[in-house]
């Protein structure tokens, strides 16, 4: 125990907790401070020793177990692996390729950001690596142009066939780094002056706060009900501030999952034609058919949409997309090049070989069978309890009952194991926050763990402290 000890006190201070733990064990296995065979301290305790959560050390714990540092004996403990360098995997010119993160297994489970399952899209991604690398050398040394990414931007237009987007072309479309650049490079391309306005919903992605903050606007919230932002309010603080610029999630509200009706689209979209602000979409989190209208159809002018691959085929590719509206799709390109000169080529022609595979269409209905799936298993579990869900919707939203705090609940979930998220990460510093957390589903772990993770979390919601803290 004093060894890891002194060697987590002596690790690197900026680094996450769990990997600074996991270094300072391989650290000292490789030290021969711990020799193979030993057994590592149990979890709590050495959690209460080193001040941390359980499910720190338990993450901390995995990554040494699936590299081969450790192994864990069913009802027994974690013990040094044996073998060469305290049974640390010696990585030869044929051995797989090195994680740098290890997947998830045993008690540890987050439930902070949606996990894909993989329903064959790692197959179809490979497959389009291979190919990519017989294309011609000159797309590999030189410059990419914006007419070499047409095929890609067809593709995308394809893809998003079925959004209600007014009159579009390819040209009006942009590739980016994800759909967070693409909420970034909006902001630059539309917002003006010294200290220009963003608004947001009441409870919003928190992406959207930290794009503006970068570019030194002030974010301030819109009040919202169960439909949606409030068209009334929504028109007095953009007349109030006057703001450049609305950011929102009509399709999917994220963290609550609702969906804005097309009436109240409507309305919006009246107010932002009065005030002359602008209305990023953020269409990123759908994973099926649309619903309702689209800002940049009501909007030709003023409406932006911005969406990605990430929440539906793979994230590790870090592709979106921006279609910026007809008379601003030169200023878009322009924001584009002068900040990064869009997608590596090879990038560019990687998502146009996988956006055009006949195989696509059913991996990404059997993902949302496969996430439907573990959605139900949630309901069943949690269903007693206020819970917010939609099929399609990779989270759900749960309101906490009375003698929990959003902060402490999250807090007492991860020494249980579970990550969530606070409602209090979608707010304004400044601004109101429900006694609520944000469940995303996490297909990559088996449904037997996902299960029994929130059936921990069920078993904090009928055992609420017997005071609050204030």
């Amino acid at each position: 125990m004093d060894t890891i000890l002194s060697a987590y006190a002596e690790g690197a201070a900026d680094l996450p907790k769990y990997r600074r733990l996991a270094d300072a064990i391989r650290g000292a296995i490789a030290a021969g401070q711990l020799a193979a065979g030993d057994k590592l301290p149990p979890v709590r305790d050495l959690a209460f020793d080193l001040g941390i959560t359980p499910g720190t050390v338990a993450r901390a714990y995995t990554i040494l177990t699936d590299g081969g540092a450790a192994r864990a004996e069913v009802g027994r403990g974690t013990f040094v692996a044996g073998g060469e360098a305290g049974g640390m995997r010696k990585l030869l010119p044929d051995a797989p390729w090195p994680q740098t993160e290890a997947p998830q297994s045993g008690r540890f489970v987050s439930f902070v950001a949606p996990k894909l399952p993989d329903c064959g899209q790692i197959a179809l991604i490979r497959e389009g690596f291979a190919r990519l690398s017989r294309h011609p050398f000159e797309s590999l040394i030189n410059y990419p142009s914006r007419a070499a990414f047409k095929p890609a931007r067809e593709a995308v237009l394809d893809w998003l066939s079925d959004t209600p987007l007014g009159p579009v072309s390819e040209e009006d479309l942009t590739l980016c780094h994800g759909g967070q650049n693409g909420i970034g490079i909006v902001m630059q391309t539309v917002l003006r002056g010294a200290r220009p306005v963003v608004l947001v919903e009441e409870l919003s992605y928190p992406g959207f706060r930290r794009a503006a903050e970068l570019l030194r606007a002030e974010v301030v919230s819109v009040p919202m009900d169960e439909d949606g932002i409030l068209p009334e309010a929504l028109d007095e603080l953009a007349r109030r501030h006057d703001a450049q610029l609305l950011c929102t999630s009509p399709e999917i509200h994220n963290p609550t999952g609702r969906q804005t009706p097309d009436r109240r689209r409507k309305e919006i979209a009246a107010v932002a034609q009065r005030r002359g602000f602008h209305v990023l979409e953020d269409d990123c989190y759908r994973l099926g058919p649309r619903a309702g209208l689209g800002y940049r159809a009501l909007l030709p002018e003023q409406g932006w949409l911005v969406a990605s691959i990430s929440k539906s085929i793979t994230p590790a590719l870090r592709v979106g997309f921006v279609v910026a509206p007809q008379a601003r799709r030169a200023d878009l390109r322009r924001s584009v090049e002068h900040g990064f000169f869009g997608l590596a080529q090879p990038l560019g022609d990687l998502v146009a070989d996988l956006l055009r595979r006949p195989e696509l269409p059913a991996i990404l209905d059997e993902v949302r069978r496969e996430y439907d799936r573990y959605i139900r298993a949630a309901v069943n579990l949690l269903g007693g309890h206020d819970v917010g869900w939609r099929e399609g919707v990779p989270f759900l939203w749960l309101r906490l009952p009375a003698g929990w705090r959003a902060a402490t609940f999250v807090q007492a979930a991860e020494f249980e194991g579970v990550q969530l998220r606070a409602a209090d990460e979608f707010a304004l510093r400044d601004g109101f926050a429900p006694h609520a957390v944000r469940i995303a589903i996490n297909a990559q772990v088996g449904l037997p763990a996902f299960e029994a993770a929130l059936g921990r979390v069920r078993g904090l919601l009928e055992n609420p402290p017997e005071r609050i803290a204030v």
